[in-house]
Parts: C-alpha cells; sequence; structure tokens
C-alpha cells in the first residue's frame, strides 16, 4: 500500500521524493557473552593442576570452572581424588585420637574428627551426624552430656556399674587351697571366664589324630611300587663271620695302633704320598665308596657290576662281604649315622635297603624312576627318613619302617644329583641338572633358597666339610666352588678351586679330616690336592687309568686316602 499511496505522475517525479521502508534482519557476529570480567587480566588453572608455576591471585583460583564439560572424562568433582569422591586429609593429635577411641569402644559416640581443633568441640553444630558434633550413638552421647573416656560421669551411667556386685570372692588369707583360698587383687569376676578351656575337647583330638595318621597327604603324587624280590643274597668271604667272642666284624677293632673311638680332625693331616694298597673284587667300574661311620674300619664299595662289597681297612684288607640284589649298575651308596643299615640307589629303579652285620635286603623302595641319589636323615631320631632324588625332578622322602612316602619335594626342572643336609639337620641342599641349587627346610616341600645364575653349570657332586659350615660343590666348568652351609648359603668368592679336568664326570671331592686339603679326582685318573686356606694346587698325583669318581679320606688317620675308579680298582693311599 506504501507503494500505492506513494505512486504519482511523471510530471511530479522531479518533485515528490519516494518514501519507502523495509524491515532489515541485524546479526551480531561477534555478540555480547559476558565473560569480559573473567577474560581481563585473569589466570586460569586447570582443576587437576597439582603445580602452580606463577603466584594466582585466590579469586582466580576459586572461580567456576569455565567452558564445556569433558564427556569422556570419568570424574565427576572438580577436586576428586579417589575413585568415588573426595577424601579431605585431616591433622589429629596422638593424645586427642587415643581419648576418641577409647571414648567410641567405651560409650558407642566420638567427636567428629574433622573439626578444627581452634573451635570447642563439645556439641559443635553444622558437623557429625545431624548436626551435633558426634558421630556414633548419639542417644548416649545426649545422655552423657557428650564426656569422654576420660570425663567423670554419673556412677548410675557408667557402664562398669554392675562390674563390682559380680567380682569374686577374694578368699581368706589362711587359706591356701580350696573354694576358701586367697586371691587377693586376681580375683576374676563371674562372666570372665577365665580359666575356663577352650577350643576342642580331648575327644575330638584324638579323632583328629587319628584321621592325621590315616590320610595320606593330598599333594604326594608318588606312591612306592616296589616288590619284594628273592633274588636278593649275600656271600660271606672271610674265614668265620663270629670270632671266639662271638663278635662280627661290625666290632670296632682295638688291636690297631689308632685310635678309632677318638674324634676325626684331632690329629693334623698331611698330602699321601705313595700307594700302599689296592682292593681288586669289581669286575666293572666302581662308582662310589665309603667309609664305615665314626671307626672307618670297614669301606663299602658300589659297582657297576651290579655288585655292593664290604672291605676291611685295618687288618689283611680282605673282602668280608658282597651284597647282590641289583640287576644294574649301583650309582650310590649310604650309611646310617651306626652303619648298621645302609642304602644302595641303582639304575633298576630301586633302592635298596641292606643290613650291614648280615648283607641281607631289608626292604625295596621304587617310584618307578632312576634313583640318582638316596641319604640318611643324620638326626638320630630321624634315622626311619631316608631322601632319595629322581631322574623325575622330584626328592622322595620314605620311611624304612612303613616303606611309605612320606613327603614329596617337586620345585627342580632336572634331574637331581645330590641330597646334603646342613645347619644341625634342619635343611637341606640340592642340585639338579636345571643347573641351579635349592635349599628346602625338612619335610616341608617350599624352597627357601633359590641359587641360579646365568653363569652357573650344573653340580653333579657336593661334600660337606669337616667343620659343617662350607659345601664343596664340582662344578662342569672344571671347578670347585664354595657355598656357605648357613643361613644364606652364599657363594665364596674367594674360595675357588681349578686346574683339573672334569669333563662332565661326577667326580665327588673330598676334604681332609683336619680341613687343611681339599681333595678331588679327573677324568685322566689323576687326584688332585689343594690347599684350603691359599687355594692353591699342591700335588696332581696320577692315581687310576680311567676317571677317579670319589675319594674319601680315612678320619682317624693323619693322611690315609682311598680312591676309587671306572677301571675297577679301589687303592689306598698313605
Amino acid at each position: 500500500m506504501d507503494l500505492v499511496t506513494n505512486y504519482g505522475s511523471s510530471d511530479e517525479e522531479d518533485n515528490t521524493p519516494l518514501n519507502t521502508s523495509t524491515n532489515k534482519i541485524q546479526v551480531n557476529t561477534a555478540p555480547d557473552t559476558g565473560f569480559d570480567e573473567h577474560i581481563s587480566g585473569a589466570l586460569y588453572t586447570a582443576p587437576t593442576a597439582t603445580e602452580l608455576t606463577v603466584n594466582v591471585p585466590y579469586d582466580d583460583m576459586t572461580r567456576a570452572v569455565l567452558g564445556p564439560e569433558n564427556p569422556f572424562s570419568e570424574r565427576r568433582l572438580v577436586t576428586q581424588n579417589v575413585v568415588n569422591g573426595h577424601v579431605d586429609q585431616q591433622a589429629i593429635s596422638e593424645m586427642d585420637f587415643r581419648t576418641q577411641h577409647r571414648t567410641f569402644e567405651t560409650y558407642g559416640y566420638a567427636r567428629d574428627p574433622s573439626l578444627d581443633s581452634g573451635v570447642n568441640l563439645a556439641g559443635q553444630t553444622g558437623q557429625g551426624l545431624m548436626g551435633t558434633g558426634y558421630v556414633g550413638n548419639l542417644a548416649v552421647a545426649a545422655e552423657l552430656g557428650g564426656a569422654s573416656i576420660l570425663d567423670r560421669v554419673k556412677k548410675d551411667l557408667r557402664p562398669n556399674k554392675d562390674a563390682r556386685k559380680k567380682r569374686e570372692n577374694k578368699g581368706r588369707l589362711d587359706q591356701v587351697e580350696g573354694p576358701d583360698a586367697y586371691k587377693g587383687p586376681w580375683a576374676g569376676y563371674a562372666d570372665d571366664n577365665v580359666g575356663v578351656p577352650t577350643g576342642i575337647t580331648e575327644e575330638q583330638m584324638e579323632e583328629v589324630e587319628a584321621l592325621k595318621s590315616t590320610a595320606k597327604p593330598a599333594h604326594i603324587s608318588v606312591k612306592n611300587i616296589a616288590r619284594e624280590t628273592e633274588t636278593d643274597s649275600t656271600i660271606f668271604y672271610g674265614a668265620s663271620e663270629h670270632d671266639y667272642l662271638g663278635r662280627t666284624y661290625m666290632a670296632v677293632p682295638q688291636d690297631v695302633d689308632v685310635n678309632l673311638f677318638g674324634e676325626p680332625g684331632e690329629q693334623e693331616c698331611f698330602i699321601p704320598k705313595k700307594l700302599i694298597h689296592t682292593w681288586e673284587g669289581h669286575d666293572k667300574g666302581v662308582s662310589s665308596i665309603k667309609f664305615f661311620p665314626k671307626s672307618a674300619h670297614l669301606l663299602l664299595s658300589a659297582g657297576m657290576d651290579n655288585q655292593i662289597k664290604i672291605w676291611d681297612v685295618y687288618h689283611d684288607r680282605s673282602l668280608l662281604r658282597s651284597m647282590h640284589g641289583h640287576t644294574k649298575a649301583v650309582r650310590d651308596i649310604a650309611f646310617n649315622n651306626d652303619g648298621t643299615k645302609f642304602l644302595s640307589a641303582s639304575y633298576d629303579r630301586n633302592v635298596k635297603l641292606w643290613d650291614t652285620e648280615t648283607g641281607k635286603c631289608i626292604r625295596t623302595f621304587s617310584t618307578g624312576r632312576l634313583p640318582y641319589c638316596a641319604t640318611f636323615n643324620p638326626d638320630t631320631d630321624k634315622q626311619n627318613i631316608f631322601l632319595a632324588g629322581y631322574s623325575d625332578k622330584k626328592i622322595v622322602q620314605f620311611d624304612i619302617n612303613t616303606g611309605e612316602i612320606t613327603q614329596e619335594y617337586d620345585q627342580h626342572l632336572g634331574a637331581i644329583n645330590t641330597i646334603t643336609f646342613v645347619d644341625d639337620n634342619r635343611r637341606f641342599i640340592t642340585t639338579s641338572d636345571d643347573k641351579t641349587m635349592r635349599a628346602w627346610e625338612y619335610d616341608i616341600p617350599v624352597v627357601i633358597k633359590y641359587i641360579a645364575e646365568p653363569d652357573m653349570y650344573a653340580i653333579p657332586a657336593v661334600t660337606l666339610s669337616p667343620n659343617k659350615k662350607w659345601l664343596a660343590c664340582q662344578s662342569l666348568d672344571n671347578q670347585i666352588l664354595i657355598y656357605g652351609a648357613r643361613d644364606r648359603f652364599r657363594l665364596n668368592r674367594k674360595k675357588r678351586f681349578a686346574g683339573h679336568l672334569i669333563a662332565g664326570y661326577a667326580c665327588k671331592p673330598g676334604f681332609s679330616p683336619d680341613g687343611r686339603f681339599i681333595s678331588s679326582g679327573d677324568s685322566n685318573g689323576n687326584v688332585w690336592f689343594w690347599d684350603w686356606k691359599t687355594c692353591k694346587i699342591l700335588k696332581k698325583l696320577k692315581a687310576h687309568d680311567k676317571v677317579v669318581m670319589c675319594t674319601e679320606w680315612n678320619p682317624h688317620e693323619t693322611s690315609k686316602l682311598a680312591t676309587c675308579s671306572w677301571d675297577g680298582a679301589i687303592k689306598y693311599w698313605d
């Protein structure tokens, strides 16, 4: 209509201007956001910042967080410091904490620990449960007036108000026994149950012991599968089994010029120089020899001809008895403490227990695997227990009285080579083909010390020193390493005996009775002697034609040494 109204003729075109009006939409490309007061000179800090590099005013630090919320953040609080919220650290004195802790245990309430220390805490409003300033049982707090354990309250409000009535009679001074015996300040209370036995009864204890005796440990995965055979035999080679007094060769001879009842190591020892006797009787190599315990008047040998022989040491040095029962080579032998019995481990997968005096086989033990070593527990009260190391990486504990397996130690990763009791027979050390040494508590199948180094080699033979402090370990890198036999079982890096060549054989080291010398055979038939203090080679003795497997010192002689070899001979040196 405005266009029609202002429409005119061409004559009026010059005189009357054309007035047009339109509605324009205005768009502000930079609107006022209202953030000017925040932007001007303000210093912003991130809510998660833990350090400030500049001095930020308090007003800037307490401003609200600006900007959009991060949709990927799991935090819901600006000052959240734990998963489910914010934990504010408070400082409280030790005395105040003890007081409030005892108050809570006695009365069931305590002051709110988040209150400021500069404010009167009793009945402070705005904190605690319902603004009372206390936590816990508010009814008791209101009844006691917020008293702490150190404040006095009325007798009728004390929790122990009836304790004196429950106190037992102190008794009479002139009575020692009976119901009126004097108790004095040690008289108890009626319901304190002092002196009343607790736990299971004797009948229940007997039932538990019965279950323990009949139940077999669940962790034992092997069993004794040995079968008794009638092929075990023995042959006596002496003139008579008994002398005119009825004594056997087990009796310690007293007609020699050596005190066989003395303590080993009393005399000073020397290195042997010459051969004084050779025992010949094994058709094949001899793998191990052992002197009779304490007296050393007999020598026990295990051969690859499947036989075990007992030799005389002091008289005519003849063969006394041979035992036949194994069908394959015998690898290891071990006496018990008094020498009346001994064990033999063979490649026929059996461990046999023999009677030393009669030569009879008492019992056979087998798990179906190859036994590499066997040893008795040296404790006098555990002479019925022995341990055997097998090719299936297990150490098995047998009871010779029952023939049952009482424990199994299964942590090694290779065949077990040696078992050595140390530390007053409370622990034992085992070595294995897995190039490690492990220490065990007796009868506990858990390793207490694991010894393994990148440069370690397998240790096929170990000997305990006469003073029970050191272990001489024959390493397959042609050296003898010394480990401590006490708590830490550490390698003594100052003691290292080298120079010989064992070439993979289990040549067992030997100590002189006084501990001054250490000896070992090698693969060429030589016997090497070192000085214990200096670790220097003292002598190299050509003893056998083949590898020398064992060197045993006579504990009562100054320089006598027995050696055995795969050439089938046992030689005695002085």
